[in-house]
């Protein structure tokens, strides 16, 4: 397939599945010119408009998306494309329509319904705030939507003002490509415009804080990135409209949530359920893979040290990848309890995630269980596989493990005995289990991932765990294959937000290099890279940044 290099060309990919077979919200406007709080009834989406940002000034593209997209690199600088991607959606032509669209979706937390967040108190006021898509279409055979994040107000936007700040903007775009090349399932980056000439007041730390929570208010400029998916569809989403048919909110309340969990299967699941079955049939699939996903998912997160902050069930796709990416986190100083958000608290803490992910399931199989109430076999299969949720997070969890130590199957001693060493003796993450890809025979490998100086005691507890791994991996295969699988698991470099910052930081006065570095040091994180790279970004967390506001913790200011 040629590379597409023009506006036109892009335009021509256009294709609204999403519009094209769910239902607006019939108290919509037709133009899009949707922009006030208001309650949304009914309908899966509201057609709006974005609000474009004023002079749009190119930051960065994925070339790595581009190019499997099909997408010429110029394509980023040409004007109607900035433009569409910046706010303007008036340079919609040919199939491409004239305005983007937001959903709605509900909230639970740990399996809690709430509604406290609408500002009427209904749960009919929640949805997409500030995030609009605005275009659907086909590259190489695939389907992707494109979403603004940051792209104005939305009847979902609780009177807020619709913008993201270039600060989580740049983290956003980093953050979405060097999940992907982890290798870990999520949402991608397109492209990050900002603008100096508007700019929006949010609460953020003043220099050298260590206050836990926000102690000034910040003039940010704003900044709209443009992440992609197959689809946005989300737990929160299924959640809302089940909510609605038990309660009777409007007669098509059912219906509407067939349509969208058919179309759910359509845009994420179509290749692995089979279209011809009963449509029951193809609920209980949809069970079963999505939590083969999520769990999957999960285990991914853990292996790579990454932390979500805030798994609600809105923020849980229900195609199970990774999306929002608000008050997330990657830890380095090893701590079960990591959690970088303010507002998070530990039940979203890095060990707790299997549990909130759980949580999640639960209530995306209480919304499917509504489409199968007059199915009784279904409903026992739709049972057996929420049942069997906790087992099959446990073997992925295990899993895991065992792939980043290199053993055949997992060994429940040597992993949390490895564990415990590492919380007593403070190591980096990331740094230790890359250090044991390479299978050292002497300690003062590791201890280049410690923080502090350890015990006598700690290194003879430390010595004698290696050697007995070690006799594990060396009786159970040639070591250089191994070390290699284990250095395809373990990442080199991870995120680390004391060098995030400064990238974010300079962009604000239109020195882009650090985020283009940081884009070429993440497109290749198993990779041992130049020296200079390595002694730069490879390396523990210097001691100011610990406890420090804006890079250890921080709220969800965006």
């Amino acid at each position: 397939m040629p590379t597409t290099t023009s506006f036109a060309e892009f335009a021509q990919r256009a294709d609204y599945s999403l519009l094209d077979s769910l239902h607006a919200d019939p108290q919509a406007t037709g133009d899009g010119n949707d922009h006030q709080p208001r309650q949304v009834f009914s309908g899966h989406y509201v057609p709006v408009t974005p609000t474009a940002i004023p002079a749009p000034e190119y930051v960065a593209h994925s070339r790595t998306l581009f190019n499997d997209l099909g997408l010429s690199d110029e394509l980023a600088q040409d004007d109607q494309f900035r433009r569409l991607f910046s706010g303007d959606i008036s340079v919609a032509q040919g199939s491409m329509r004239p305005v983007g669209w937001a959903t709605g979706y509900a909230l639970s937390i740990y399996g809690t319904e709430y509604i406290q967040q609408c500002p009427f108190g209904t749960g009919n006021g929640y949805g997409d705030g500030r995030a609009i898509s605005v275009f659907e279409g086909l590259f190489k055979g695939r389907r992707w939507e494109m979403q603004l994040k940051g792209g104005g107000p939305t009847p979902y936007c609780r009177g807020a003002d619709g913008r993201a700040v270039l600060r989580s903007s740049v983290r956003e775009f980093l953050v979405q490509e060097f999940m992907h090349a982890l290798g870990v399932p999520t949402s991608r980056s397109l492209t990050l415009y900002l603008s100096r000439s508007e700019t929006v007041r949010r609460p953020w730390y003043s220099p050298n804080s260590r206050s836990f929570d926000p102690d000034i208010l910040v003039d940010n400029p704003v900044a709209i990135t443009t992440r992609v998916a197959p689809s946005f569809l989300r737990v929160g989403q299924l959640e809302l409209f089940a909510r609605r048919a038990r309660s009777e909110a409007h007669p098509a309340a059912l219906n509407e949530l067939q349509l969208i969990v058919a179309h759910l299967i359509k845009r994420n699941y179509r290749p692995e359920i089979d279209a011809s079955l009963p449509f029951s049939d193809q609920v209980v699939e949809l069970a079963g893979l999505f939590r083969q996903r999520l769990t999957a998912l999960v285990a991914n997160w853990m292996r790579v040290g990454y932390c979500q902050g805030n798994f609600n069930s809105d923020n849980c796709a229900a195609g199970g990848f990774t999306l929002d990416y608000g008050p997330f986190g990657f830890c380095e100083l090893f701590d079960p309890r990591f959690q970088p958000w303010t507002g998070g608290g530990e039940h979203f803490a890095f060990f707790n995630q299997p549990v909130a992910a759980e949580a999640n399931y639960q209530m995306f199989w209480s919304a499917i269980r509504l489409l199968l109430a007059d199915d009784t076999p279904a409903l026992a299969r739709l049972d057996q596989i929420r049942d069997g949720f906790s087992e099959a997070m446990n073997q992925e969890i295990e899993a895991m493990w065992a792939r980043k130590l290199g053993l055949i199957r997992y060994d429940a001693v040597l992993v949390n005995e490895l564990l415990q060493l590492m919380v007593l003796t403070k190591v980096d993450y990331t740094i230790m289990f890359r250090r044991l890809s390479q299978i050292p025979d002497q300690l003062s490998a590791l201890k280049e991932s410690f923080y502090v100086p350890s015990s006598a005691q700690l290194d003879a507890q430390w010595d004698s765990w290696l050697q007995r791994w070690r006799a594990r991996i060396t009786s159970s295969g040639d070591t250089n294959v191994i070390s290699a699988a284990m250095q395809c698991i373990n990442p080199k470099f991870t995120w680390r937000e004391w060098l995030i910052a400064p990238a974010y930081q300079q962009a604000e006065q239109g020195e882009f290099s650090l985020i283009q570095e940081l884009q070429e040091v993440f497109s290749h994180p198993y990779d041992e890279q130049s020296a200079q790279l390595g002694a730069r970004y490879d390396r523990l967390k210097p001691q100011e940044f610990f406890n420090a506001g804006g890079v250890s913790h921080y709220s969800c200011s965006s």
